[in-house]
C-alpha cells in the first residue's frame, strides 16, 4: 500500500499542519479525525486495516488530515468568539488549501469520520456538497450547540447542521444537491452514544422532511461509542460504498 506523510504551511491557520495519504488510486476519502484526534488516529486505531483491501484494489484512497480541536470545540475555557473564528480558520484550511492540494481534477470525495469526526464530516459536506458524492458518519453529533453552551453566533451557526438546515429555504438549490448524494449516518444505542442518537435523530428527521434520501442505521443497545464498533460499521457500510462505485 502507498503510504505517504505530508506537512505543508497552511495560510488560513499561519501555521504547519500534516496529514497522511493511503493508497493512490480511486475515489478520495476524507478521513476527519474524532475529537482532540490526529491525523495518525485512524491507523493506530486500525482503520486504515478494516479497509486495506479496498486500498490495495484501487477502489478508494484515504487523505486523513489533522485536526485543532483543541483550540476550538474543545477549549471549553476559552472565549467563544475567537474558538469559532479559528474552527473558522480550520475550515478554511480544509476547503481552500488541503482540498485543492489533494484533489484530481473535478473529482469528489467520501466525506468520514468517527464522533467529532463525523461532526466535522457532516458540517463540511451540508455546507461545501460540491466537493462531495457520498458522507459517511459514524456516531456523529449535529448540532454545534453542544460544544458552544449559551453561545450563538453566526459562525457557529454556519457549523450547526441541524441548525441552518432546519432553517434553510425550501427553493435553496442546495436540497437538490444533497438528493443527488449519498448521506450514510449510523449510531449505536449503548454506552456513550446518548447524546450522538438523539443529534442523529434530529438530523434524520429533517432530512426526511426534506425528501433528501438518506440511510440512517441505528445499530443495538450493545453497540458502544468506541473504536471495535466503528471498525465494524466502517467494513460494513464501505462495502456496500465500494460496491456502488
Amino acid at each position: 500500500m502507498d503510504c505517504r506523510y505530508i506537512k505543508h504551511y497552511s495560510r488560513s491557520l499561519d501555521r504547519e499542519m500534516e496529514y497522511k495519504t493511503y493508497g493512490d488510486t480511486g475515489v478520495p476519502v476524507l478521513v476527519f479525525p474524532s475529537q482532540d484526534g490526529r491525523f495518525f488516529d485512524y491507523e493506530n486505531f486500525g482503520m486504515i486495516d478494516t479497509v486495506a483491501r479496498h486500498i490495495e484494489d484501487g477502489k478508494i484512497r484515504l487523505i486523513c488530515v489533522d485536526g485543532i480541536d483543541w483550540e476550538t470545540w474543545s477549549n471549553s475555557s476559552g472565549d467563544p468568539r475567537k474558538r469559532i473564528e479559528r474552527h473558522e480558520q480550520w475550515y478554511h484550511y480544509i476547503t481552500d488549501e488541503l482540498i485543492p492540494e489533494v484533489r484530481r481534477g473535478e473529482e469528489t470525495f467520501i466525506a468520514t469520520g468517527c464522533s467529532m469526526g463525523g461532526f466535522h464530516a457532516a458540517t463540511i459536506f451540508f455546507r461545501r456538497p460540491v466537493f462531495f458524492n457520498t458522507l459517511l458518519s459514524l456516531s456523529g453529533v449535529y448540532s454545534a450547540r453542544y460544544f458552544m453552551g449559551n453561545y450563538f453566533d453566526g459562525t457557529v451557526y454556519d457549523n450547526s447542521v441541524t441548525d441552518f438546515l432546519s432553517l434553510m429555504p425550501d427553493d435553496h438549490p442546495y436540497w437538490n444537491e444533497y438528493r443527488k448524494r449519498r448521506i450514510i449516518c449510523c449510531v449505536g444505542q449503548g454506552k456513550w452514544e446518548d447524546d450522538l442518537l438523539e443529534s442523529t435523530r434530529c438530523l434524520d428527521t429533517i432530512l426526511a422532511q426534506k425528501n433528501v434520501p438518506h440511510w440512517f442505521d441505528y445499530w443495538g443497545f450493545d453497540c458502544d461509542h468506541d473504536w471495535p464498533w466503528w471498525r465494524k460499521q466502517l467494513d460494513y457500510f464501505m462495502n456496500d460504498i465500494v460496491a456502488s462505485l
